[in-house]
């Protein structure tokens, strides 16, 4: 979840809308249809286990669906026997006795899930300090999506992690973004909307007001001839957060393979420019700075992290693209 807060006691929560045509169908056999990524023998049991609600009420996997009903569905994380150590290489930018921060590169998944139980940051955390597997979730109080880059803090000790979650809470950790979007922003805001499922597609986050409370900050950073990159600070920590709200104002993170739509290449683009456009494949969001303050010593620190390469060459070729235009 870029900027997803203090992690909850399931992995993730699904909220999906049954479609007409299911009508008739077992519920365990339409949700194994509308959530293919995960097995129907897991389905079935998250709905023994109570996981599984239809319109507020718990479901047998019998049961049969009507069409037009809501479900919501805890998934669990991966049971914590099924975490392993990995030697998968972290980039650490500070390590004491209570916490590490960590550079989270895009392309590593933070927390393992049903289905996807190793190849993620908390095996290599595990790699480097097998006492964290006592430790809920491995220390991971916060996380970022897949493919956004950036800086991540990590907990050593159960101290650490209640004081690291403490100030998630109450906003005293600050977390920073740079974040490339398509369009030219006029001026900086804040967007305070409520962040759900899309009841159309449960891939996607939509504002929406039977979702949760949610604020973003943004002012302009650098402004390019069809593009701006933009300093971002969160107030919540929702799923897709800043690319939702980012889509919701009309101008959807470069790159966005959920939000961003087809790809447009402005008028008299320099070949540079076209070309790194066309190869980014991922969300232009970078977690750039990381601000708090130390959950035993009470000391404040603040730690910043330049942009990958891939970003940063896209940052340069848009320079370079305005510069030729304008003078």
């Amino acid at each position: 979840m870029e900027g997803k807060g203090a992690l909850s006691a399931v992995a993730k929560q699904i909220s999906i809308y049954i479609p007409d045509d299911f009508a008739g169908k077992r519920i365990d056999k339409a949700l194994a249809l509308l959530c293919p990524e995960y097995s129907r023998s897991s389905i079935q049991k998250w709905l023994r286990d109570g996981l599984v609600l239809l319109d507020d009420e718990v479901p047998r996997q019998r049961d049969r669906v009507i069409g037009g009903e809501q479900v919501e569905v805890a998934v669990p994380e991966a049971p914590a026997k099924d975490w392993l150590p990995e030697p998968i290489e972290l980039d650490l930018r500070y390590q004491d006795q209570h916490l590490m921060v960590i550079n989270k590169p895009a392309g590593l998944v933070v927390h393992p899930g049903a289905g996807n139980a190793d190849g993620t940051m908390l095996n290599a955390l595990l790699f480097v300090d097998a006492k964290l597997a006592v430790l809920p979730r491995a220390g991971i109080v916060h996380r970022l999506d897949k493919d956004t880059s950036g800086l991540l803090v990590v907990a050593r000790s159960n101290v650490a992690r209640n004081r690291l979650i403490e100030q998630l809470s109450n906003h005293s950790l600050k977390r920073g973004y740079l974040a490339l979007v398509c369009g030219v922003v006029i001026s900086g805001g804040t967007v305070d909307e409520p962040i759900g499922r899309d009841r159309h597609d449960r891939r996607r986050m939509t504002v929406t007001e039977r979702g949760k409370p949610a604020v973003t900050h943004y002012r302009i950073a650098q402004r390019f001839r069809a593009h701006t990159l933009l300093r971002v600070q969160l107030d919540t920590g929702r799923t897709h957060q800043i690319r939702v709200h980012m889509k919701y104002l009309g101008f959807p993170l470069l790159g966005d393979p959920v939000y961003g739509g087809r790809l447009r290449i402005p008028a008299r683009t320099t070949s540079r420019l076209r070309e790194e456009l066309q190869g980014f494949r991922r969300q232009a969001l970078h977690a750039n700075e990381l601000a708090l303050e130390h959950p035993v010593t009470g000391e404040s620190l603040h730690w910043k992290q330049p942009p990958p390469a891939d970003m940063l060459r896209l940052i340069e070729a848009l320079d370079e693209d305005f510069r030729q235009h304008h003078g």
